[in-house]
């Protein structure tokens, strides 16, 4: 089965109902495109946490005001979704985490399209952004 993604009125709702979202690969760097889109997703409302093994727990609290996690486990509190800025081979990895979280949206971005790991997301019950940009997709749907 061929992956696609929801409607674009189902992706509307996602960005027009801000929550608290998990940043998996969030960069301390200023010019990564998942700091800036973290700092996007803060501006609409949202709850960013950044994920990240490679920083420590403090590298974004003054960016985001939160602590940074090594993995979605640690966070200690729930996660409705979860934006992947990682490579495609490490989707499953990311999906499976988001799944025991209780995640209830797994959003790759641009590039990261892993359709066995959508599909296995989609069957517990998340729904699935795949190649997408959430700024993009605020420019294009608001």
């Amino acid at each position: 089965m061929e992956f696609s993604n929801p409607p674009d009125s189902e992706i509307r709702s996602i960005l027009a109902n801000p929550a608290t979202v998990a940043v998996v690969g969030c960069s301390d760097n200023p010019a990564r495109d998942s700091l800036r889109i973290a700092k996007l997703l803060k501006r609409r409302g949202f709850k960013v946490i950044p994920v990240n093994p490679q920083l420590g727990a403090d590298a974004l609290k003054g960016e985001l005001g939160e602590t940074c996690y090594p993995d979605l486990a640690s966070i200690p509190e729930p996660v409705q979704m979860v934006d992947v800025f990682r490579r495609s081979e490490f989707v499953p990895e990311v999906a499976e985490q988001a799944i025991a979280k209780g995640a209830k949206i797994l959003w790759c971005q641009l590039d990261v399209i892993h359709p066995a790991a959508a599909r296995r997301a989609q069957e517990a019950g998340l729904t699935v952004v795949m190649d997408r940009c959430p700024a993009i997709e605020y420019a294009r749907l608001f």
